[in-house]
């Protein structure tokens, strides 16, 4: 499932969200997505335990998170939430602190979370500019038309 289709079909895009710390910004991306029924709510824990035993594993680029866990750690279905938050919060990571855009990933197997979204987010951040294009969306259409016009681009090169 590409990443704007699973975010249309899971209504899991939350914009300018309200955070204290990093769990609480997971766990905002989590919920959207034990709400649309693709994960279970224990797949929150998992992530934070992931979190205690590596670090910030999931911290890709300076300002964006792509928070995830195994897929028996309570995986029902493929999926994604892109959530992005009115204050940046800190992971300790000190190269790419604060975050204030997590995309949250589900995938039920390693070779389909590898496959699917990926593709997509690497097209979206590729251009630095889309960070600062992504944080100025104020609707889902917004997030979704930037998606879809950076996955266009990418496949006329």
């Amino acid at each position: 499932m590409k990443l704007s289709d699973s975010l249309v079909h899971n209504n899991s895009i939350l914009l300018q969200a309200e955070a204290q710390d990093w769990q609480q910004a997971v766990k905002v991306g989590v919920d959207l997505l034990v709400k649309a029924g693709v994960v279970e709510p224990r797949y929150f824990n998992a992530i934070l335990a992931g979190v205690e035993q590596f670090g910030p594993y999931f911290v890709l680029a300076p300002g964006l998170a792509m928070p995830h866990g195994r897929p028996e750690e309570g995986v029902l279905k493929t999926g994604f939430a892109l959530v992005t938050l009115k204050t940046p919060v800190c992971f300790g990571d000190d190269d790419n602190d604060p975050i204030d855009i997590l995309i949250t990933m589900a995938a039920v197997d390693a070779k389909t979370h590898q496959e699917v979204g990926i593709l997509q987010v690497v097209n979206l951040f590729e251009d630095e500019a889309n960070f600062d294009r992504l944080r100025a969306c104020r609707t889902p259409q917004q997030v979704l038309d930037l998606i879809n016009q950076t996955t266009a681009a990418a496949a006329t090169h």
